[in-house]
């Protein structure tokens, strides 16, 4: 259903298109997360979710899929207005 997002989400972290809020870097040292693990997700991972912020109208998605090490990781991302992939936070679900 998303393939068309996901594929444009992709290009952008293979492209080092993206940024990390200062919240997903706690999260993800919180959980023991690499910034690998955050790439192998986003890259082999589906979208399990689309939300519209209610105060600005965006598009946020949640991408769940396995680390390197095989574990379960969840990210919230979007598309921010300078074109970069804005990655919200990250978890362990």
């Amino acid at each position: 259903m998303f393939e068309r997002i996901l594929k444009r989400l992709r290009e952008k972290i293979r492209t080092r298109q993206y940024v990390l809020t200062l919240h997903a870097e706690e999260e993800m040292n919180v959980d023991g997360l690499t910034i690998f693990d955050v790439e192998q997700g986003m890259l082999t991972g589906k979208i399990w979710e689309r939300q519209k912020d209610s105060a600005t109208g965006e598009w946020k998605y949640r991408i769940r899929r396995r680390t390197v090490e095989g574990d379960e990781v969840e990210a919230l991302a979007k598309e921010g207005p300078t074109g970069k992939l804005v990655i919200i936070t990250v978890y362990v679900p």
